[in-house]
Formats: structure tokens, sequence, C-alpha cells
């Protein structure tokens, strides 16, 4: 089997890396195409891969093909391939904002696309991915799309009308990174060394993350834990609410929802 990406940022990188280290291919079986020569020699000598500049090519030899261009490039990418591309072959989008509709429609014939909507933390192998899929698609052409999905983090099947909710979320590594970086920059204040102050921040998340996935208790009930009567932890929470913490974040998850529906 040949999986090939067309388009090889930073997400194509971290699904690629991904699939090596779950060994579910040899790097002998990704192609993979890049606008640049110096993006295609960066890949191979990270990844051993074969790459070209030749959207075509990659869609030819493929079984699986990953298309990990932006949004925006899409019409252009599917004109490019669209004659070398038969029902056989596996689709898998995951740019926002294409339905599954219209990325078959500018085929013009009947095409199997998977549609995923990752998150930056597969960077390192801890995204959270959703996949939807059309009727040409086979239970076992799903089960290899979430195998791949799972080569870097978590992965779950969703209603396709659910995406642009997952893409909100998907957003929220940037808004989990700037708390961090607020929560950095308050003990720097307080004199502790930036070089500290950005670990005891991202750990004491990290740990938090993983106190609701691990325990499987409401955050609402786990936030309680932490609170004790008359403590540092409820000022703080306090302060919190005051400002309107809670609210902001849900408005900028909503915001992102409604942009993504735009797309």
């Amino acid at each position: 089997m040949t999986i090939g990406f067309i388009g090889m940022g930073n997400m194509a990188r971290a699904i690629i890396g991904g699939i090596l280290k779950k060994g579910i291919v040899d790097a002998t079986d990704i192609v993979g195409s890049a606008h640049t020569e110096e993006t295609c020699a960066r890949m191979e000598t990270e990844f051993g891969i074969r790459t070209t500049t030749s959207n075509a090519q990659v869609a030819k030899e493929s079984d699986v093909l990953i298309l990990a261009v932006k949004p925006q490039y899409f019409k252009v990418v599917i004109a490019d391939i669209m004659d070398v591309v038969d029902v056989e072959k596996l689709i898998i989008s995951v740019a926002a904002g294409k339905t599954i509709k219209w990325i078959a429609e500018e085929f013009e014939k009947p095409v199997k696309v998977v549609r995923v909507m990752p998150n930056t933390a597969a960077l390192v192998g801890e995204g959270c991915a959703a996949l939807c899929r059309n009727e040409n698609v086979s239970d076992e052409d799903l089960s290899f799309a979430m195998q791949l999905m799972h080569s870097v983090g978590t992965a779950s099947v969703v209603p396709e009308n659910l995406m642009d909710v997952v893409c909100g979320i998907s957003g929220a590594p940037a808004y989990v990174f700037m708390m961090i970086e607020a929560i950095a920059d308050a003990a720097v204040a307080d004199g502790m060394p930036r070089i500290q102050a950005y670990p005891f921040a991202a750990q004491t998340v990290l740990g938090a993350a993983r106190m609701v996935l691990e325990t499987g208790k409401h955050p609402g009930e786990l936030k309680d834990m932490v609170c004790s009567p008359g403590g540092t932890t409820i000022e703080a929470v306090n302060i919190l609410e005051e400002e309107g913490f809670r609210g902001a974040v849900f408005d900028a998850v909503r915001a992102s929802t409604e942009k993504s529906s735009r797309l």
C-alpha cells in the first residue's frame, strides 16, 4: 500500500512521523508532493520518503491520498489530480471548511472521501481528530483512516454537521497557549525566573488535562477538589469569574465554529 501526501506542511509532517513510528507502512511506501524542491529535500532527509513537486504523480502512485494543503488551494490541487483519481483510491482531507459534498463535486466523479479535522497537538503525538465519510467509503477504509489518526493521538467518528464544532474546539491549543503564557508572566512578575515559569505553567495545565481524561470526573468536580475553603485557589477562581473567563472562552470557541462554517 502506498500513502500519498499532497502538501507537506506541519500536519503532514506530524502524520508521516506517526505512521513511521507506529510502523503502519515503511518510509518507501510514502510519497509526498510540495511546491518547492527545498521542502521535498528536507522531507526526504528527515523521513526517508519519496518526494516530487508533481501532485499528479503522487495521486497516480497512491492507494490512500491525503490532501494536506490549505483550503484555498483545494480547487487547484483537485484540478491537478482529478484525471488520475478514481473510486478505488481513498481520499483523506484535512482541510477546514471543505465539506465532503464540495470535494466530491470538484472531482466530478464518484470518489471515496474521508474528512478529518485534526489539531496541532498531533505534532507531539497528542492530537484529537474527528472523522466522517461519504457513502463510498467502506468500514475497512474508515478503520484505516482511524489508524492513521491514532498514530498521532486520538480519533473519533462524528456526523459531518458537527465538523465546524470540532473546528472550534481544535483551535483550543491556541487559547491554552495564551493561558500558559499569562500564568507564566504572572509568576515572573512575582519573582520566578522565566526559564522556570513556562515549564511550571505548562506542566500544571498538562496535569489538569490528564486528570480530566483519566479520572472521568466532571471538570467542575475537579475544580472543587482544588478549591479549599478560604484558600488561595478559590480566591483566584473568584477573580476569573469576575473577569468573565468562562464566558470569554465560550464565546471564542463559538466564534471559531461560526468562522469555520463560512470557509
